[in-house]
């Protein structure tokens, strides 16, 4: 088993570690060894610290992975663009820290999808054919991404956005919850795209 941390203790984060246990239970409903061994949490945000969430305990800040002796793994489970690629920069200091990519066992991904270092994809989301996405993309609950879309580093989207075919995405931008994304638009670095909006 790989060792887990999940950067960021929200409401997300949370949601991530369940997205890690769902991932272990397909593995042993497979017979196979799980493939997490979750560690725990890692939050900047001092007042977390030395608390629990959901059962698991919230270690420390990024520091903490950086005083390890071991190879470990991190998922950042931040939905913030700008605060995720700070965090990623600072762990990619780290070398022995590696990034974790999750993808919920309902999701429904072609085999002509390529997804970078970082990344979770979460459960009821389908992903077709010819999509490149980027490092530390969060696609959300129940998205769709059509043909030949391309999502770029650092972007979030947010639940049940939808995005039609020949889309490109511009790095760190976010997709509010319920978004529209006809084909063949270009959605511009750091945009945000407010929840419900048709583009």
């Amino acid at each position: 088993m790989k060792k887990l941390f999940i950067v960021g203790c929200g409401g997300f984060g949370r949601e991530v570690l369940w997205l890690a246990k769902r991932i272990n239970a397909e593995y042993i409903h497979s017979r196979k060894n799980p493939e997490w061994e979750i560690a725990g949490f890692i939050d900047d945000n001092e007042l977390f610290h030395e608390t629990t969430q959901d059962g698991y305990p919230v270690l420390g800040g990024c520091d903490y992975l950086f005083n390890l002796n071991e190879d470990v793994y991190a998922v950042i489970a931040i939905g913030s663009a700008k605060v995720k690629k700070v965090v990623a920069g600072k762990l990619a200091a780290y070398q022995h820290v590696h990034f974790a990519t999750l993808i919920d066992p309902s999701a429904i991904i072609s085999d002509r999808v390529q997804i970078g270092v970082g990344c979770v994809v979460c459960a009821g989301s389908i992903l077709t054919v010819d999509i490149t996405i980027g490092n530390h993309v969060i696609i959300n609950l129940d998205c769709t991404l059509g043909h030949d879309v391309i999502i770029r580093d650092y972007v979030t989207i947010y639940p049940s956005v939808n995005i039609s075919g020949n889309v490109e995405v511009g790095g760190e931008a976010e997709l509010g919850t319920g978004a529209q994304i006809i084909q063949g638009k270009q959605i511009g670095k750091q945009s945000i795209i407010g929840a419900g909006a048709v583009v």
